[in-house]
C-alpha cells in the first residue's frame, strides 16, 4: 500500500510538469530515455551519421555515465527522482521532443498524454526473450488492479516497438499487449555491432592489450542472467577448480556478470591466470567477439552469440524453481540451441565431448535475427523519420 502510494505522488507531480511544459511548441528533437546504452547508442550514431539536425537529449539511468562518451556536448540528464533538477528538465524535454527512444518499462508513461505529433518508440533491451516479461510476468499477479492499469497505460503509449524477428513480434503482442500496426520489422540496432569488422579489429586489439593471457586460448564466458537475489550477494555456482583442472591448459573462464550485482566470491589465488573476472569492465558485446564458448542460463545474451555461430551451454540449476517464479515463453529444454547442464561436471562433460550442434545454432541465428542484418540502425531511422529532419 505505502508502494502504491509514493508511485501515485510521484507519477501525479510528473503528470503537473508534463502538462505545463506540453503548453510549449515541439522542437525537432530526439530524446533517448536510457537504462542500458546499445539500442539507443546505436541509434544515436546513425542519426549523426545520416546528418540529423534536431536537438538530441539523453535521460540516463544511474549505472550509465554517457558524459564522456557524447559526441557534440548533446545535453546529459540523470533521469532519477533524487536528481530533482535533472528530473524537471528531463520532463520538459519529453514534452516537448518530436521523437522519444526508450529501451525500457518507465512508468511515467501510463499518465502523460504525448502531443499527435510526437512518436515514441521502444526499442527494448533485449533481441529475443526466454523468461516472461511485461503482461505475462508472474509477479505482476499479486499487484494491485491500479498497478495493473498503470502497466496497460504505459504499454499504450508506445507508437511503435522496434524487432529483430517475427517471433518476438508474437511476443510483444502478449507481452505488451499491442498489435501489428505498432511493431517495426527493422532489425535491433545494437546487433549491427557485430557486422562492424573495424570495431571487432579494434576490440580484439584493445583486450588482448589490456589482458594478453587471453591470446592464442579457448575462452569460456560465464554470464548468467540477473536474479534480485543477487544484488547484495552473488554466489557462483560453478566449482572454478574442478571445471579448469578437468580442461586443457589453453582454456581460461571470463566471469561477466549484470551491473546491478555486486560479486563476493574470491578467485582462487592458484587461478588467478586462468579466470578473469571483468563483470565491472568492457561491455559483455565487446567480450563476444572473443568468446568461444558461452556459458549463461536464462538471459538473453544467447540471441546475439548466435550470430557467430559458436558452442553455447546453457547452465540451469534451478531450472524449475526459476520457470515457476518467471515462467518461459516456449519449453525451455526444446527452445534453447545447446545442451543443459545441471552442475560443473555437466559443463566439462559438453565441452569435452563437444556436445554442440551448430546448425541447431545456426537455425536459432536465422529465426531470431531475421531482419537484424546488419543496417538496422539505418532502417529504424528510414522508417520513424522524415526527409526534413535532415540536412
Amino acid at each position: 500500500m505505502a508502494r502504491e502510494i509514493i508511485i501515485s505522488i510521484y507519477l501525479l507531480f510528473f503528470k503537473i510538469l508534463f502538462n505545463v511544459f506540453k503548453l510549449f511548441p515541439l522542437r525537432k528533437k530526439t530524446t533517448f530515455i536510457l537504462s542500458f546504452v546499445d539500442n539507443g547508442w546505436h541509434v544515436y550514431n546513425q542519426l549523426l551519421k545520416e546528418g540529423y539536425s534536431g536537438e538530441i537529449v539523453f535521460l540516463e539511468s544511474r549505472k550509465l555515465n554517457l558524459n564522456n562518451i557524447v559526441k557534440n556536448n548533446e545535453k546529459v540528464y540523470r533521469f532519477e527522482t533524487y536528481h530533482i533538477f535533472d528530473t524537471f528538465f528531463s520532463i520538459y524535454h519529453i514534452a516537448t521532443s518530436t521523437h522519444i527512444i526508450i529501451d525500457n518499462y518507465y512508468g511515467f508513461l501510463s499518465e502523460v498524454e504525448f502531443k499527435e505529433e510526437a512518436t515514441c518508440i521502444q526499442v527494448w533491451h533485449a533481441a529475443g526473450a526466454i523468461k516472461k516479461f511485461g503482461l505475462k510476468d508472474p509477479s505482476i499477479k499479486g499487484r494491485s488492479e491500479n498497478a495493473k492499469r498503470r502497466f496497460r497505460n504505459v504499454y499504450e503509449k508506445f507508437d511503435h516497438v522496434v524487432v529483430g524477428t517475427e517471433k518476438m513480434a508474437e511476443i510483444y503482442y502478449s507481452a505488451f499487449g499491442v498489435d501489428e500496426k505498432k511493431i517495426l520489422k527493422t532489425g535491433i540496432p545494437r546487433t549491427d555491432y557485430f557486422y562492424n569488422e573495424i570495431a571487432e579489429t579494434e576490440v580484439k586489439r584493445k583486450l588482448y592489450n589490456d589482458y594478453p593471457q587471453l591470446m592464442n586460448k579457448k575462452v569460456i564466458l560465464y554470464a548468467p542472467t540477473y536474479r534480485e537475489k543477487d544484488l547484495s550477494h552473488f554466489n557462483l555456482k560453478i566449482d572454478l577448480e574442478n571445471m579448469l583442472g578437468n580442461l586443457a591448459d589453453n582454456y581460461i573462464l571470463i566471469l561477466k556478470l549484470h551491473p546491478e550485482i555486486e560479486n563476493n566470491n574470491k578467485i582462487p589465488e592458484q587461478l588467478g591466470k586462468k579466470v578473469l573476472d571483468l563483470s565491472g569492465e568492457y561491455k559483455v558485446n565487446d567480450l563476444l567477439f572473443i568468446t568461444d564458448y558461452l556459458i549463461t542460463d536464462y538471459s538473453s545474451i544467447p540471441f546475439e552469440f548466435s550470430l557467430f555461430e559458436k558452442p553455447m551451454i546453457f547452465y540451469a540449476h534451478d531450472l524449475d524453481a526459476y520457470e515457476k517464479e518467471r515462467g518461459f515463453w516456449q519449453v525451455y529444454e526444446s527452445f534453447v540451441p545447446g545442451p543443459i547442464v545441471k552442475d560443473t561436471d555437466g559443463i566439462i562433460n559438453a565441452i569435452k565431448r563437444n556436445d554442440f550442434d551448430i546448425m541447431q545454432i545456426k537455425a536459432f541465428k536465422n529465426v531470431w535475427n531475421e531482419y537484424s542484418l546488419g543496417e538496422s540502425s539505418l532502417n529504424l531511422i528510414r522508417k520513424i523519420y522524415n526527409k526534413n529532419d535532415f540536412y
